[in-house]
């Protein structure tokens, strides 16, 4: 468990700046995360990878030369949001372009995304190798859905070494997709994670069991076995891995990464690698400068990891190129970037407000009491949503919707004091959800809530139409944004049933908070629903048997929050009665 910690809230941007004040020569903070201190040099390609919390010497650990160029800092567990990736590439851009490269998952997958539309819509061109070495999370025949894990090291390693030589963007793109092509990883553990303020792990193992082919986010493994000798593990490892060995490949040489996932300590690792160079030298594979340690974490999690990054000769020259980061040195670099002056991003609390309407500012008021009412319901309901979350998940669901729920609550009531309508009020609060929560959820909202502000506007007082009209562009801008569909048991499973009877009710004739009241049944109805559905998306994905006869978390937070405004808008109208 974490023993020292402040609010858990604040935890991601406190280490941050404690790591940027630690390690001045390397890294500076910047919004969103840190950059190389002495920055890129002019013309070359920025690398800029990026995750939640909880993984160092990943993400933050890893900038510097001969690596990333900047690190995007999540909150644990959760992808960081599109602004912040946004905001320290732009703080890494030299000139070259922008490399985005990060572990195959779906918050990170939309949030990279949509920097990356962001930034090459002004003019800075962009690129994305998303990691997928995972071999436990999918077939290889669905190499595209595999997680990223410590393999990460050797694809950002590859693309950072490759960009300080001065290659252009297009070959740093193709250097960093061959990496991860000829990357594969296998893990396991013994006992999950706990969250900083947390009062139980994610999950947890039977006593002399271990799970098999888990991730790095406090997600259970793919099966379970008996924990097997040192001698047996390194055969469990290896075997799996060269049952993967890239077809491609022509050579016998790998780079290795054998990486402790928190708790299994550098002693224990050398007594795995004995055997597993024992078993890679019979199989007649050459192993390349290993890494071994800890280098893509879980927090305190009792788990390993093995790595084999086949390697050619253009792929050796960059595993063995120098690199110093933080918490990776290999050889003596020299570095001689520029400084360059980072600018906040975002609205300030003087900037002016778009003009509005008396009646929409008078229901910016009501907005806002019903955003407070949101905060209140996951509030007191947060540690069920991570316990709900850790069935088949990481368990981060419950703080990601406090973070977003509370800074949504906090720009609204500056917005509010400044005068914003409906509209602008709703749009400022979906920016703050998507950028404090990060995470797919996070993302999400941010969507949602900014459409319903589209609709609304700054003008007219908000009614059935208007509103049934923005809960249905939310529910197309989701599904659009986040590949989702109905039935693969996402919030998606509750948006657009709740959507299609607010309209039926609405059309039909009844009030806005009868519509509501029938809608909120529909959405509790569809949240149940979702028990019986099997994840076809996100984390849950390769977790189908835990994830059965659980309800997906999403959708229950979104019905929560749903039933939480139905019942204070019934209390509204009651006071006025």
């Amino acid at each position: 468990m974490a023993y020292l910690f402040n609010n858990p809230l604040d935890f991601a941007e406190q280490l941050t700046e404690g790591l940027a004040a630690a390690y001045p020569g390397w890294i500076r903070q910047v919004p969103g995360g840190v950059v190389r201190s002495n920055g890129t040099a002019p013309g070359h390609v920025a690398v800029v990878t990026g995750g939640g919390s909880g993984h160092y010497p990943a993400f933050a650990g890893l900038v510097g030369p001969g690596l990333a160029h900047g690190a995007a800092m999540g909150n644990i567990f959760a992808s960081p949001s599109a602004q912040q990736i946004y905001s320290v590439a732009k703080a890494a851009h030299a000139g070259g372009g922008v490399l985005l490269t990060y572990g195959n998952y779906a918050g990170d997958v939309l949030n990279f995304t949509q920097a990356q539309e962001r930034l090459n819509g002004e003019g800075i061109r962009t690129l994305m190798v998303a990691v997928t070495d995972d071999i436990s999370s999918a077939s290889a025949a669905e190499t595209g859905k595999r997680r990223g894990i410590a393999g990460d090291l050797a694809v950002f390693k590859t693309a950072g070494a490759c960009a300080d030589a001065g290659a252009s963007l297009d070959e740093v793109f193709r250097a960093a997709t061959h990496a991860n092509s000829r990357t594969r990883s296998f893990g396991i553990a013994f006992s999950g994670c706990t969250l900083p303020g947390a009062g139980a792990p994610l999950f947890s193992v039977p006593e002399g069991r271990m799970a098999v082919g888990m991730g790095i986010h406090g997600e259970p493994g793919i099966g379970e076995q008996d924990i097997p000798t040192a001698d047996g593990a390194a055969e469990l490892m290896v075997r799996a891995l060269l049952a993967e060995a890239p077809e491609d490949v022509t050579g016998s040489s790998v780079g290795l990464i054998l990486n402790g996932l928190g708790a299994v300590k550098s002693e224990e690792l050398f007594v795995v690698y004995r055997k597993v160079a024992q078993l890679l030298d019979w199989a007649g594979i050459t192993v390349i400068e290993p890494e071994i340690g800890e280098l893509v974490t879980s927090f305190e999690m009792a788990g390993v990891s093995l790595s084999l990054f086949w390697l050619d000769d253009e792929l050796e020259k960059y595993w063995r190129a120098p690199a110093s980061t933080p918490a990776f040195r290999k050889g003596s670099v020299a570095d001689a970037g520029p400084s360059y002056a980072t600018a906040e991003t975002g609205l300030s609390a003087g900037e002016e407000m778009p003009p509005a309407s008396e009646a929409s500012r008078h229901a910016a008021e009501t907005i806002q009491a019903l955003l407070d009412t949101a905060q209140s319901v996951i509030d007191e309901n947060v540690d069920d949503l991570g316990a709900l979350d850790a069935i088949a998940g990481d368990g981060d669901h419950g703080i990601g919707m406090q973070r977003g729920v509370r800074a949504a609550a906090q720009a609204g009531r500056m917005a509010l004091g400044a005068g914003a309508g409906a509209g602008t009020l709703l749009s400022l609060a979906g920016d703050a959800w998507a950028d404090r929560a990060g995470g797919t959820s996070g993302a999400l909202w941010g969507v949602i809530i900014k459409a319903l502000g589209e609709s609304l506007g700054d003008n007219d007082v908000p009614d059935g139409g208007s509103i049934s009209q923005g809960i249905s562009q939310a529910g197309k801008r989701v599904m659009d944004f986040g590949k989702a569909e109905l039935g693969d048991k996402t919030l998606v499973d509750v948006l657009i049933p709740f959507g299609h009877a607010f309209t039926e009710g609405t059309s039909s004739g009844l009030s806005l908070d009868e519509a509501w009241h029938k809608a909120a049944d529909a959405a509790d109805h569809a949240a149940e629903a979702t028990a019986s559905l099997v994840p076809k998306i996100g984390r849950a994905r390769p977790h189908v048997e835990k994830s059965m006869g659980s309800p997906d978390p999403g959708a229950v937070s979104m019905a929560m929050i749903i039933r939480a405004i139905e019942n204070a808008l019934a209390a509204k109208e009651k006071a006025n009665d």
